[in-house]
């Protein structure tokens, strides 16, 4: 795991080869274990390490034969000793052991067609010193980050957008139109981040750069497409091939720790009973929102090192704004806190990989909000009946109960009624009217949730007519919550600890059998994500299998009724440069009344204090992280 930087552009080698130290330094988190670059009249590439896989001669930029390509990687490629004998038949020799030399060899080899062969998280580019021409990829499910940029004649690519700051031809300017889709999704759902004139490459794409023209193209999809099994089939496959992928992500070499993280959930706690590491990690608050206790007693059960810490509010809640800082972009899925100081908890043990369980709920259909709507047995038992009925009159049954108010309806309505018209996600923070309540004019343009969703739906509609309205809410969460929220989170907050966050869950071989299992074997009146809670069943107490999701609970109620924080947010809230966003005084009168227990609105207020913590931060502080100024960012909200 590694962090890279890159930028092309005519400016003197001696000047690229000082400014690419710069820029590579703002990534020393990401890897403080070693260092490279390589500059020339066109390109400067550099390069952080946190090694994993052939510790002492992995160093990266790595070249070809002869010397006429190389290439950065951050990620694990999990099939590379197999893509490696393959490439060493065909006449390649390789100077490492390091999976990044594959990917340098398979695009020499394969082309672009090597993205189809690679098993792993990754983001890469390849420069071509021949041709001038800059290749670069991200994995299938978006699971590393990589970011882009044209201005003033020179491109930037590289795995955190703080790495371009420090370049004369970088401009740092808000992008305005990203504020309003953030205050609905509680997440940038745009390509286009925060920073005018930054994109990500969408997970699943490649991109080519050559004499100033950037291009690029999706490679993979999923694709959702049931296969008549039997129950108990589906539950053996998804059983085989999540015992596969556990193994496969457990690789490094010898003397690298590797453990896990443990929750009172189904999916971590079904990766460590496959892996059973040496030792486990949980988090929780001591003002009582605490899963520690679960974790400690299925380790136990397990017969395994449970290493856990009850987080203060206070350093959980000093903290905060430098979390910030390492997201790039505001983020204000309250999960981000625990998830951040559970990987310090890894580090400051010695661990720098740790497995996790995201993606079996996208995968496997595992949110409520995908339509578990009653906890009443008949009325899903109803439903499932209702549900197979042909697809005009599920509609019009569905378009007839919305905004019904009786017991039931609302599960009804969610199963019933198209998914276009019922799901937009795992958040929905400020609806688009509340936002521009609180909004400045100048703001409240912006993508509607419609521009954001209905190409989704339309490819839905387009690769199959009759699919699922579940796998639809599935492959919008896909391109959205899980590139977006849940793969950026886990990895910026890993990477802020030099960690490495594995995902055995998010894989593309977990996905091929994913993507066949019928839905009504995951999604139906038991439960969510069934057929995965019975094959975890297999290896887990009971009450583990069929524990539903709580995901990181986070006491931000607690802390927005509690005087010194809610303080806090509001003296955040009545400076002088929030009056260019919002309605101050709709702001804070909001602030006041959630205080007072007038109305619950603490997940609007921890979005916007969460929006006003990192505008602060980069727009007004400057802020750049170091070893003397690390507290700084832990009191930056407060000035």
């Amino acid at each position: 795991m590694c962090g890279i930087v890159a930028f092309v552009d005519n400016e003197k080698p001696q000047l690229k080869d000082t400014l690419i130290k710069k820029m590579k330094d703002r990534l020393i988190h990401r890897g403080p274990d070693d260092e490279g670059q390589y500059v020339d009249d066109n390109v400067a590439l550099g390069f952080r390490r946190l090694s994993f896989v052939d510790v002492k001669s992995g160093n990266q930029p790595i070249f070809n034969e002869d010397q006429s390509k190389l290439v950065e990687f951050n990620g694990e490629i999990y099939n590379f000793e197999e893509l490696r004998g393959e490439l060493i038949e065909k006449g390649h020799t390789f100077t490492t052991h390091a999976d990044t030399e594959v990917i340098l060899h398979g695009y020499e080899e394969w082309g672009k067609d090597v993205l189809q062969k690679l098993r792993g998280m990754f983001a890469f580019i390849i420069w071509d010193t021949k041709t001038k021409e800059m290749f670069g990829a991200r994995d299938h499910f978006g699971i590393k980050p990589l970011y882009y940029a044209q201005m003033n004649g020179t491109f930037f690519v590289g795995s955190e957008i703080k790495a371009f700051l420090d370049h004369p031809n970088f401009e740092m300017e808000l992008n305005k139109r990203a504020l309003k889709s953030y205050m609905t999704f509680q997440y940038n759902v745009t390509q286009e981040t925060f920073f005018k004139g930054v994109y990500r490459l969408p997970e699943a794409h490649y991109f080519t750069y050559k004499d100033g023209k950037f291009a690029m193209e999706q490679y993979w999809d999923e694709d959702f497409d049931p296969t008549d099994e039997s129950f108990d089939q589906a539950v053996d496959n998804i059983d085989n091939v999540v015992k596969n992928s556990v193994k496969a992500h457990t690789f490094a070499d010898k003397g690298i720790k590797v453990g896990s993280f443990l929750s009172a959930g189904v999916d971590s706690s079904l990766v460590t009973a496959l892996m059973r590491p040496n030792n486990t990690f949980s988090i929780g608050f001591d003002s009582g929102y605490d899963e520690t206790k679960q974790a400690r007693e299925l380790a136990a059960k397990l017969d395994l090192k449970n290493t856990d810490k009850l987080l203060t509010d206070e350093e959980a809640f000093k903290t905060f704004p430098l979390i910030q800082y390492y997201l790039d972009e505001p983020d204000s899925n309250p999960s981000v806190v625990p998830l951040y100081f559970l990987n310090k908890l890894a580090k400051d043990n010695g661990y720098k990989a740790l497995l996790s369980g995201e993606g079996a709920d996208e995968l496997f259909a595992g949110y409520t909000a995908y339509g578990f709507n009653t906890k009443v047995k008949f009325i899903r038992w109803v439903t499932e009946q209702l549900k197979k009925l042909p697809k005009d009159q599920r509609y019009k049954l569905g378009k007839w109960l919305e905004g019904k108010h009786f017991h039931g309806s609302e599960h009804l309505y969610r199963n019933l009624a198209p998914a276009r018209d019922t799901f937009i996600g795992q958040a929905y923070i400020f609806s688009p009217a509340e936002a521009n309540e609180y909004l400045k004019p100048e703001y409240q343009d912006g993508p509607s949730i419609t521009d954001l969703l209905k190409p989704l739906y339309d490819k839905c509609d387009e690769k199959k007519p009759e699919m699922n309205e579940v796998a639809k809410k599935q492959y919008v969460d896909l391109h959205r919550f899980m590139p977006g929220d849940i793969c950026l989170k886990a990895d910026k907050m890993s990477m802020a600890n030099s960690v490495e966050i594995r995902v055995p869950l998010l894989d593309k071989e977990v996905m091929k059998v994913a993507e066949t299992t019928p839905t009504k074997y995951l999604f139906n009146d038991k439960g969510t994500k069934w057929a995965f809670r019975m094959a975890a069943n297999r290896h887990l107490p009971e009450e583990w299998a069929t524990r539903p999701k709580l995901g990181f609970p986070t006491p931000v109620r607690e802390w927005l009724r509690e005087e010194k924080y809610y303080k806090e947010v509001r003296n955040l809230f009545a400076q002088d440069f929030v009056k260019e966003f919002f309605d101050q005084d709709k702001l804070l009168q909001l602030a006041d009344d959630n205080f007072a227990g007038k109305v619950d609105g603490r997940r609007k207020i921890w979005t916007v204090y969460t929006f006003l913590v990192w505008y602060k931060l980069y727009f007004i502080d400057n802020f750049k992280l170091d070893e003397s100024n690390i507290d700084k960012a832990k009191v930056s909200a407060e000035a």
